[in-house]
């Protein structure tokens, strides 16, 4: 009889993750009903082989957020995955994320300026949680007196909160409503006139899109920040390095996408019969690819346990992999960019505030911290 899994951290599962690699790297929990991969190689197959591990069996229908996902192409596999993307691509340009870096940088000098003068700050609710929010809210023509609701509704979503999920669909569905009778410059109203193959997307993709865009460029930029000044909390010499020598700067953002994995699982479902690390997981069975697991094993990363940002062959899988690389990638990487180098440049000896005691985001899918009181100067 298989037992169940034993509990684990969500502050830190990294102990856990290596114990389940070592003894068993694909294994079924009775208790979920899942499905676990935790090895690299298990993982990277899963996310990126659509053919065996789908996106889209066995996500839910109706009107409703969680439907609304899984329209999006987060949730689809190819041949409609491709299709959704290149309509998103469209309104999503390199380009268009490139040029957001004059807005991010007076962003990001506005919510320093705010603090820097007092020696501390809450990381995350003064400066992690506004800065992606605000950007996004931008991008997708959200009026300013909104913004409060954002991080309530992303929450929600991670948290599997039905009422917030509820209400941000309502309040998606009101604004693409009125994109389409009076189109701006904003994303949505460039969703809403994208065209691949004389096919548009329609009212639940368009809704999908701007909740897992919300969702996904809010948590996992936030994170990443915050989880950034952690790892330099654990790792002083490699804060001091980055300091000293700014170059180190994208490696660092790297090996904290590594390190400390902003989201660190991805669901999955077996479209067919899968023989996957020894095991054979039947078909149409839900399979939970651990991202956070897979970033830390030492046989794809030397000394997996250290945070170096001089790391190089990072091929880590936090933006996941195959087709469903994220799509918001380039702005998460060119928002921590801008915002560590300044907090580099204008927080000196940034540290947590000592005895505080961390309180994690509630969920196995992303991993993030509520709040990160801190000192500098």
């Amino acid at each position: 009889m298989t037992t169940p899994l034993p509990a684990y951290s969500l502050l830190d599962p990294f102990a856990w993750y290596a114990a389940q690699r070592a003894q068993q790297p694909v294994v079924h929990d009775p208790s979920s009903g899942m499905w676990m991969v935790f090895d690299y190689d298990g993982v990277q197959r899963a996310l990126s082989d659509w053919k065996s591990f789908s996106s889209q069996r066995g996500r839910p229908r109706g009107e409703n957020a969680e439907s609304a996902l899984s329209s999006s192409i987060i949730s689809t596999d190819p041949p409609r995955h491709r299709q959704l993307r290149a309509l998103v691509e469209q309104a999503f340009t390199p380009r268009q994320v490139r040029a957001l870096a004059p807005r991010i940088a007076e962003l990001v000098d506005e919510l320093l300026g705010q603090v820097e003068g007092a020696g501390r700050m809450d990381f995350v609710l003064d400066f992690a949680y506004p800065l992606p929010v605000i950007v996004i809210a931008e991008i997708l023509g959200i009026p300013s007196a909104d913004r409060d609701a954002f991080k309530r509704w992303s929450d929600a979503v991670v948290t599997g909160d039905p009422s917030g999920s509820r209400e941000m669909a309502a309040y998606f569905g009101r604004l693409i409503e009125q994109r389409q009778y009076a189109p701006g410059e904003d994303l949505i109203s460039g969703l809403i006139a994208a065209q691949v193959e004389e096919e548009h997307l329609n009212a639940q993709e368009l809704l999908g899109f701007c909740i897992l865009l919300l969702v996904a460029g809010n948590e996992t930029t936030t994170n990443l920040l915050a989880n950034t000044v952690r790892c330099w909390q654990d790792a002083p010499e490699a804060y001091a390095r980055v300091r000293a020598d700014r170059t180190l700067l994208p490696g660092t953002i790297e090996e904290s996408l590594r390190f400390r994995s902003p989201v660190q699982s991805m669901y999955r479902v077996t479209a067919l019969e899968v023989e996957l690390g020894g095991q054979t997981i039947p078909a149409l069975s839900p399979v939970l690819a651990w991202i956070g697991s897979a970033n830390r094993d030492e046989a794809q990363f030397p000394d997996a346990g250290v945070f170096d940002p001089a790391r190089t062959s990072n091929r880590h899988l936090a933006f996941g992999h195959g087709v469903h690389f994220c799509l918001g990638a380039p702005l998460a990487r060119l928002e921590a960019s801008v915002a560590l180098d300044a907090v580099l440049e204008r927080l000196p000896n940034l540290r947590v505030v000592p005895g505080t005691v961390l309180e994690p985001v509630q969920s196995q899918i992303v991993s993030g911290v509520k709040r990160l009181p801190v000192t500098f100067g």
